[in-house]
């Protein structure tokens, strides 16, 4: 009978659709301890295929090709290891945040042109730049993070440039 009283009211409906956003929701709801565990082990292969990719780098012929795809793919597993501290959503408006915007923009926009120039264009030194500038812009994604750290380095760089 209650099934019947709340198929005709209307609640029926409602309650499969909060029970697929509760499903949903479960689904990316984590505890502290999965959290920090996804991201140990998110970085731990980031940093894993970074290395792995600076050791292939010296293979004739294919060791550029298998750096430069090692090195990007350790970048994104780095950035999003930040994902399971913050949540997905949080960490992406925190991307386009307007201190990191230009900083994120950058950094993915090197991780595309890096591939683009080893598969596409098969310009292995344009490749090997843009592979330096995911360094350098996620580098300063990175300092983003910590309060007042880009103004403190900016003081060092211009105190070392006099």
């Amino acid at each position: 009978m209650d099934k019947l009283k709340s198929v005709l009211s209307g609640e029926e409906a409602r309650k499969d659709d909060r029970t697929v956003l509760e499903t949903v929701n479960e689904a990316s709801t984590l505890s502290w301890t999965t959290r920090v565990k996804g991201f140990v082990a998110c970085f731990v292969v980031g940093a894993a295929c970074t290395v792995v990719g600076v050791c292939l780098l010296f293979l004739p012929r294919i060791g550029i090709t298998l750096f430069i795809v090692f090195y990007t793919f350790g970048n994104l597993c780095a950035l999003g290891s930040t994902m399971f501290l913050m949540g997905p959503l949080k960490q992406l408006k925190k991307m386009c945040d307007k201190t990191r915007a230009l900083a994120t923009a950058i950094m993915i926009t090197c991780l595309v042109l890096t591939l683009c120039a080893a598969f596409w264009w098969k310009n292995f030194g344009l490749a090997l730049l843009f592979c330096i500038l995911q360094v350098l812009s996620f580098a300063w994604y990175s300092l983003s993070y910590i309060p007042f750290m880009r103004e403190a380095l900016m003081k060092i760089l211009a105190v070392c440039m006099k």
